[in-house]
């Protein structure tokens, strides 16, 4: 009977030390790597993918994001999809599902995950928002059919590999992406952190580099080009997520569609409906780089008449915002502002002519080009340099 007690021992120490027997910095190890997988399967499948259709995935590796999420997290593809397109369909509004400037901050943080449970029930929203996303065999018979039977498979799996440290790796795995994802991307990149871009709604970059969450943390840059497989877009930002994409497109296994604008210039030319269709179609990096001439005007007018520095001391939160997002004391204290001071004035003034160049849907483009020529030719007559400096870059812009 020798062999019975020699199985039953290596049944027991299977149980308790899981049959890789590894050390526990081996097993904390492997837990980070399975996470990261995980974070990569959402970022690159659920989020690029599908939700955005910013490119293609081949078959491989589409079957294994899929295979894998339905291990690791439970997620139904077509629900996950459709709940972000609402998100960005309704930001910031109240039908936001996870909104924190409407649910608050702490709302959002806690109860991530649940609001996503929530939002899944809502079946107006996956009606509405799910269009496009997988629908063959094995979606409708195993991924959407049986969602917590693949997070059990998970955690059988953990334990015979690990043993009893494989419960505490299938928690993990659990917890991983109600953290990173529900709570942090969708709690904290609404709320806190810095903007490359002054888009229309809150979004932040929680952090320059996207490697923890996969490049997710690079979030004002995603609500601002949307569509783009690319999250980051200056040069000290790293976007993991798109490292992984643009080995699987090396290897043919993605194509990718979209990608933010870049600017191109050209030869110095008169501003004309071809300047006018690239600084419309980059009008997120004009404003941005606007709102730094703004900046070093500020600065210099400070230097000048010093007690600016102590009238206008906050003047970073709100001096370079969109007009449309200021509260009413800020607004009050722009216009303070703009009104003691000609540089100021001009500056916010002009940039108020610029915006209009995208917002005037009801002009023909004979006219807005008509209107960038003027706007070009009283910059460069201000004689402030750094206004003159701007409309001279701007007029190279090109197509």
């Amino acid at each position: 009977m020798a062999w019975l007690e020699n199985t039953r021992d290596f049944v027991l120490n299977g149980l308790v030390n899981g049959y890789l027997n590894w050390s526990w910095w081996q097993v904390l190890l492997i837990t980070l790597l399975l996470t990261h997988i995980t974070i990569a399967s959402v970022t690159i499948f659920l989020h690029r993918c599908q939700a955005h259709r910013a490119l293609d995935l081949h078959a491989i590796p589409a079957h294994f994001f899929r295979f894998w999420l339905w291990l690791t997290t439970g997620m139904v593809t077509k629900q996950w999809a459709a709940i972000h397109r609402k998100h960005h369909a309704k930001c910031e509004t109240v039908d936001d599902p996870h909104s924190p400037q409407i649910l608050g901050i702490e709302t959002v943080l806690s109860r991530g995950a649940e609001l996503y449970r929530a939002e899944a029930k809502n079946q107006e929203t996956i009606d509405k928002f799910g269009h496009g996303t997988p629908d063959d065999w094995i979606e409708k018979n195993l991924y959407s059919r049986f969602q917590w039977q693949g997070v059990a498979l998970m955690l059988i799996i953990d334990v015979i590999l690990f043993g009893a440290l494989g419960l505490s790796v299938w928690a993990v795995q659990m917890l991983w992406i109600p953290i990173t994802a529900a709570g942090i991307i969708n709690g904290i990149g609404h709320y806190w952190g810095y903007r490359n871009y002054d888009c229309v709604d809150a979004s932040t970059n929680v952090f320059p580099f996207g490697i923890l969450i996969g490049g997710e943390e690079l979030h004002n840059n995603h609500h601002t080009y949307a569509t783009s497989a690319k999250l980051s877009n200056k040069w000290y930002e790293l976007d993991i997520g798109w490292g992984y994409i643009r080995i699987l497109e090396i290897m043919g296994l993605a194509t990718v569609k979209k990608l933010p604008p870049k600017p191109i210039l050209a030869q110095l030319t008169a501003a004309s409906e071809n300047t006018l269709q690239a600084v419309i179609a980059n009008r997120y990096e004009v404003m941005a780089r606007y709102s730094k001439t703004l900046r070093q005007t500020f600065d210099a007018e400070v230097l000048r008449v010093r007690e600016l520095a102590s009238q206008y001391s906050d003047q970073h939160l709100w001096l370079y915002k969109d007009e449309a997002k200021l509260t009413a004391s800020e607004k009050g204290r722009l216009e303070e502002l703009i009104l003691t001071n000609k540089s100021v004035r001009l500056m916010v003034e002009m940039r108020r002519d610029l915006s209009s160049l995208w917002e005037r849907s009801h002009v023909t483009k004979e006219q807005l080009t008509t209107q960038l020529q003027a706007w070009c030719q009283k910059a460069e007559a201000s004689g402030m340099t750094g206004l003159q400096d701007f409309s001279l870059r701007l007029r190279r812009y090109t197509m």
